[in-house]
């Protein structure tokens, strides 16, 4: 890889990293679903002027905002308003274990050894974090972030189902599509909207633009620029940085306070998603990763 698509490579985790943490600064104030209702509006404001309607796919593009939009998102931030945010990243992890297993399900993908060890070894990761003391008697926020990594990757069968489509007009779209679904789920689920609106500080609303823009358009925008460059075998590994950044950002902005369940369980964790994810030189993946 060229030097600055190597910068390139590492802004992607270091702005999909720090988005944790910054959402969980949100999540202080406003509820989740709210959250990410503003979060999609910003993005879909952003990001229609410059891709295309693609007419043709807007039902099965509904479909995959209610699941991998809508819902996993619901139950993701959900579970990260009680949890901090390197426990948050950590188990977020298991989208890709989670899509291994579906895609072998549905797909008829062939997974190697190697993969089946990378699922066996994340797993036992996220148990030896749930032994977490603070989290003992209290394990639904685990449950509801491991739910919606597994909803993620329902959301990334679709996607491969879906066709040739570009990944800007995609995440477009299901901003778009998602934006008013999680606005109608927070007024059946939450309340007080308009207060929390009124009463956010600049700093709140600062966190919303940069889940919108930063995080999505433009973290969005760059990883499609990689994966139109190199193989996804060559870029798909710096996504392991994301949960460095995020535990980074979780000490330094948060301050949070790092456990030995924390980081045994995180390094296994990764490690784990690191057998699946790093293929070995002869080996070119396909796979098209669509993270939104």
């Amino acid at each position: 890889m060229k030097p600055l698509d190597i910068v390139f490579a590492i802004l992607v985790p270091l702005t999909w990293g720090f988005g944790i943490v910054f959402a969980k600064a949100a999540l202080e104030h406003f509820p989740p679903l709210l959250l990410m209702a503003l979060r999609f509006e910003v993005t879909a404001l952003v990001m229609l002027w410059f891709v295309k309607p693609p007419w043709h796919l807007m039902r099965k593009i509904i479909a995959i905002s209610f699941i991998s939009a809508t819902l996993q998102y619901g139950f993701t931030y959900t579970g990260v308003k009680y949890l901090d945010a390197s426990t948050a990243a950590l188990i977020v992890q298991l989208e890709v274990p989670f899509l291994v297993i579906l895609g072998a399900v549905f797909l008829k993908e062939r997974p190697s050894i190697r993969k089946y060890l990378g699922i066996v070894v994340a797993f036992i990761g996220v148990f030896l974090i749930s032994g977490e003391p603070r989290l003992i008697g209290n394990h639904w926020p685990i449950m509801m972030v491991m739910l919606g990594a597994f909803l993620w990757a329902i959301g990334q069968i679709m996607i491969r189902q879906l066709g040739e489509v570009g990944g800007m007009t995609l995440i477009a779209w299901v901003a778009l599509f998602a934006t008013p679904q999680l606005f109608i789920a927070s007024i059946v689920f939450e309340d007080n909207h308009f207060n929390y609106m009124n009463d956010a500080s600049w700093v709140v609303w600062a966190a919303v633009v940069y889940l919108g823009v930063v995080m999505t358009a433009f973290g969005y925008s760059i990883w499609y620029h990689l994966l139109g460059r190199y193989p996804v075998n060559l870029v798909g590994p710096y996504l392991l940085l994301v949960p460095v950044f995020s535990i980074l950002g979780g000490v330094t902005v948060l301050d949070e306070r790092l456990t030995l369940f924390t980081i045994i369980g995180g390094a296994i964790v990764i490690l784990g998603v690191a057998l699946i994810a790093v293929e070995p030189k002869h080996v070119l993946s396909k796979t098209r990763i669509a993270k939104l």
